[in-house]
């Protein structure tokens, strides 16, 4: 039988390793998964990249793992957010690496590793220090710049409803990049308000397919 509920929060995410390349859901607060990323701040696991759009503010979610000197490099849109204190200091101190991606770009490179694509040609960012030493093209008169697809160990994703098999539904405007990322990640977890019985979900609601998810975990559940 396919379960993929895991007991608590804190089981979810005990294997992640020193090192890992994480993605992370979200638009600022909406579709950010606070409580994994709560008990990623207990496990402790060092050195880790992230890759999400922005890189946390007012000392919540991924602001605290920033604090507790867990991140080595943030990929994202925004680093810089209100109250990003710790960021700026480690940054400037050169204790952080950082790659800065315009945030449509971020989310069709992330697309792209999902979809198993190794890269693809833009124009956003031509003319800017961001297509210094990117392989160029002209296309159709315009010139593009050559961006790579971006893959992740772990994706730390907020559904509103799962099921056991992980099939996600999502909240309004708290989707945003669950779905691309759960594609991207070789172990995607998901954390959920709510866990339905097998059927429970019209299959025509349903927006990430459980084969991209291996954990489901009901927010609050440590």
């Amino acid at each position: 039988m396919i379960n993929k509920i895991v007991d608590g929060l804190d089981a979810a995410v005990a294997d992640i390793p020193d090192g890992a390349v994480l993605m992370v859901g979200g638009f600022g607060g909406a579709g950010l998964p606070f409580e994994l990323v709560d008990a990623l701040v207990r496990q402790g696991a060092r050195g880790l990249t992230i890759i999400s759009n922005n890189a946390g503010s007012l000392g919540k979610g991924l602001s605290k793992l920033v604090a507790a000197g867990q991140v080595r490099k943030f990929v994202c849109s925004f680093p810089r957010q209100p109250g990003s204190n710790a960021f700026d200091d480690l940054y400037r101190e050169g204790k952080l690496e950082l790659e800065l991606v315009p945030q449509g770009t971020l989310a069709e490179r992330i697309r792209a590793g999902g979809a198993g694509i190794g890269g693809f040609f833009t124009p956003t960012g031509v003319g800017t220090e961001l297509a210094q030493g990117k392989e160029s093209r002209v296309i159709d008169g315009v010139e593009h710049i050559l961006e790579y697809s971006l893959r992740a160990d772990y994706a730390l994703i907020k559904g509103d409803t799962g099921d056991r098999w992980g099939n996600l539904t999502y909240r309004r405007s708290g989707r945003n990049f669950g779905p691309v990322m759960a594609a991207a990640a070789r172990c995607t977890i998901a954390q959920v308000s709510h866990i339905v019985d097998l059927g429970g979900l019209d299959p025509e609601h349903i927006i990430t397919p459980g084969v991209y998810v291996q954990r489901v975990v009901l927010a609050g559940a440590n």
